[in-house]
């Protein structure tokens, strides 16, 4: 078993409100009143009321190279991946003392809106007082499954050393790949839907003498599943472009929510032997609006079960891999009954699936 111990969160200071993005996009986008007409109807129907960015709001008003918005994604990585950290290990909801940075045994950290080498998780080791064996897992390329995806190859690695803590950083500044420049239907849907944020969560293995640090009910991660669909590419992704990384979006995601996810989690129920009526939430990265009326449609579900998911996206937006662990971060605010049980989703590029059991326990 491995438990979630705490999450802590680096939120950016520069709060945008919808509306505010429908005027942006209104004044950077050469298009006519009928073609706006057309377009805006996708901002009011996102269920977004704001979301957080790490640059202003002018920023988005000239182009800029892949370059500058890259030195922009490691400046305000580091920012706030440390904040999320700092806020993780002293988390007062979820610990009874703050727990040192030496005591951690592995940093992984996710991320697929910017690049570098050496990968982040150096830098971050850089700036606070990890052991110089501290054991390092950078992730890239995972989209919106990265945090469930973090989740679950942490939960192996810790599995293997049940002794061991491991802190998962999921770090995503998805405004600073916009494209001015770029008209397409999925950068207009990118546009109403991504915010920044980073999500930091602590890992506890089963024999680690800080499981004792933790307060109410936590999770437990029992097991995980990875699916992967062939021949779906071109669903989500990134188009590298010399001015950066260009969104892509397809049309067919919500669709896919009610073939490929519905199977997954029909399967992952069977295996696990979980009926989907014991089942006390779902803990689901918000793709967005239509993803997760997708989610309750294929698995008739209760707006309840989904609570925590429709709420953060109103209040951030979808982050892409950081948002599932803002989510698991309201449901460990709550007070959850012993042995009850929760799945972590997450869907993204590849075009994948990733679940997880939880089971709520002392």
């Amino acid at each position: 078993m491995v438990y979630i111990g705490s999450v802590g969160l680096g939120i950016p200071k520069h709060e945008l409100p919808q509306n505010d993005v429908k005027q942006l996009v209104k004044h950077i986008f050469p298009y006519n009143e009928k073609q706006l007409e057309r377009l805006m109807p996708v901002y009011d129907h996102a269920m977004i009321d704001k979301r957080q960015l790490v640059v202003e709001k002018d920023w988005f008003k000239d182009s800029h190279t892949f370059k500058e918005r890259n030195d922009l994604y490691q400046k305000f990585a580091i920012e706030y991946s440390l904040e999320a950290m700092d806020h993780c290990l002293s988390n007062e909801h979820h610990l009874t003392e703050t727990i040192p940075y030496g005591a951690i045994d592995m940093i992984a950290f996710v991320s697929s809106t910017g690049i570098a080498t050496p990968s982040l998780d150096a830098h971050l080791i850089n700036e606070r007082p990890f052991r110089s064996d501290v054991s390092r897992m950078p992730l890239w390329g995972l989209g919106c499954a990265g945090g469930a995806i973090g989740l679950s190859r942490v939960f192996d690695w810790i599995t293997a050393n049940p002794t061991k803590i491991a802190l998962l950083v999921c770090c995503e500044l998805c405004s600073l790949t916009f494209q001015k420049d770029d008209a397409s239907k999925s950068n207009i849907v990118g546009t109403a839907l991504f915010g920044d944020g980073v999500g930091a969560t602590l890992l506890i293995g089963k024999d680690s003498p800080y499981r004792s640090y933790n307060k109410k009910p936590i999770p437990k991660i029992k097991k995980s599943s990875s699916h992967t669909e062939k021949d779906t590419l071109s669903v989500m992704g990134w188009d590298v472009t010399n001015n950066g990384l260009g969104v892509v979006f397809s049309k067919g995601i919500p669709s896919l929510v009610n073939s490929l996810w519905k199977n997954h989690v029909s399967d992952f129920l069977t295996e696990t032997q979980i009926t989907k009526e014991s089942i006390h939430s779902f803990i689901a990265h918000p793709g967005g609006k239509k993803v997760l009326e997708a989610m309750e449609d294929a698995l008739q579900l209760s707006g309840n079960k989904l609570i925590h998911s429709y709420q953060v996206l109103k209040d951030h937006g979808n982050m892409s891999s950081a948002t599932v662990l803002f989510v698991l971060n309201e449901w460990m605010k709550e007070t959850i009954e012993e042995n009850e049980i929760s799945i972590l989703s997450a869907l993204g590029p590849g075009f994948s699936s990733e679940l997880l059991v939880l089971e709520w326990c002392n």
